[in-house]
């Protein structure tokens, strides 16, 4: 099986100079956890929710708030997004992509198509997907 079987083909980027607060829009308006960050259209890092959370105030939106909490909303993508930057190709064996997210301890890779522009992402939860399709027709069979 292959990361094209698997990988999820819509993909949302967002540029490298956008500010937390468009990150917070959008992860609040989606159902996903992870951002492809691009400059000029190439893939050049990731942003989770987890890393948009550690980098928000628990005070944003409280009674409590400051100017110094809203402040980092302001803060771009650049500064604190993922750059040690692992990908894949759709190409690529599912097993292989599988092991490399295991082995690095994350839980997505940006798919790569041409020019270096995003083509899909493959996460956790896509590989997830899969392997209960293959148990449970293991099961299946086996019963």
């Amino acid at each position: 099986m292959f990361v094209r079987d698997a990988m999820t083909r819509h993909v949302i980027t967002i540029s490298m100079d956008a500010t937390l607060a468009d990150v917070r829009e959008i992860f609040e308006a989606a159902a996903f956890h992870h951002l492809i960050v691009t400059e000029n259209r190439r893939v050049v890092g990731v942003l989770s929710d987890r890393d948009l959370l550690e980098n928000l105030s628990p005070f944003v939106g409280k009674m409590s708030e400051q100017m110094r909490d809203i402040a980092r909303l302001n803060r771009k993508v650049h500064q604190v997004m993922s750059r040690t930057l692992r990908t894949t190709s759709a190409e690529s064996l599912l097993v292989d992509a599988g092991e490399v997210m295991i082995h690095n301890r994350i839980s997505c890779l940006p798919v790569i198509g041409d020019g270096g522009k995003a083509a899909g992402i493959l996460t956790i939860r896509d590989i997830a997907t899969v392997a209960v399709e293959i148990l449970g027709e293991a099961g299946r069979s086996a019963a």
